[in-house]
């Protein structure tokens, strides 16, 4: 089971550590307000997470085919959804706690995951390459897939939310906030046309 883990986890290091959705949302939302503003958004979309994994792997949910039509619906919906996020970030103003609705939500953690139509590629893409270990049932296979690969994914992001906290600590005037919430509104566009285009 060590071997196991391993290869999973150094076959998903560069998947969930590099610049993604999930990891620009997370790092702008940590640099707009802090931490602990969220954790609930991160709690929402890696219960999505686990949840979606372990319904792959079981077979409750097919995964769709690149090619069709609601594939590419998902991809515009999600691209939309994370336009609307920077709009959101791009018309916030200073990055303090005392700023209301500053924070993320649950829900806003748990469709960014569901509306990404590349989550899907990748949970079936780390079920094809994994499948033909056999140190376990198929079952127990499944749920320790999903587990390491949520919490591998929670640790990036909380890795990428506190590196956006720190960048927002050093900017604590209006304009240096305005500034920095501009930035990552415009690196959480550029992600919605990658998601779009990708």
């Amino acid at each position: 089971m060590t071997v196991f883990v391993g290869a999973l986890l150094v076959f998903l290091f560069p998947l969930a550590y590099s610049p993604g959705p999930g990891n620009m949302f997370f790092a702008a939302m940590g640099a707009r307000s802090g931490v602990a503003a969220t954790l609930s958004a991160n709690a929402g979309y890696h219960l999505a997470t686990l949840s979606l994994t372990g319904l792959v792997g079981a077979g409750v949910v097919a995964v769709l085919d690149p090619a069709s039509n609601l594939f590419s619906l998902m991809k515009t919906a999600g691209s939309v959804y994370v336009l609307w996020l920077a709009w959101k970030m791009a018309s916030a103003g200073r990055s303090n706690a005392d700023v209301p609705n500053s924070g993320a939500g649950f829900f806003d953690g748990a469709v960014l995951l569901v509306l990404n139509p590349k989550a899907y590629v990748i949970i079936l893409l780390m079920y094809s390459q994994f499948a033909g270990f056999h140190f376990a049932s198929a079952g127990e296979r499944v749920a320790i897939i999903s587990l390491v690969f949520t919490v591998n994914n929670l640790l990036a992001f909380l890795l990428w939310t506190l590196a956006g906290d720190g960048l927002g600590r050093m900017f604590r005037s209006e304009t240096s906030a305005r500034r920095l919430n501009l930035f990552f509104a415009s690196m959480l566009a550029v992600v919605a046309v990658w998601m779009l285009l990708g």
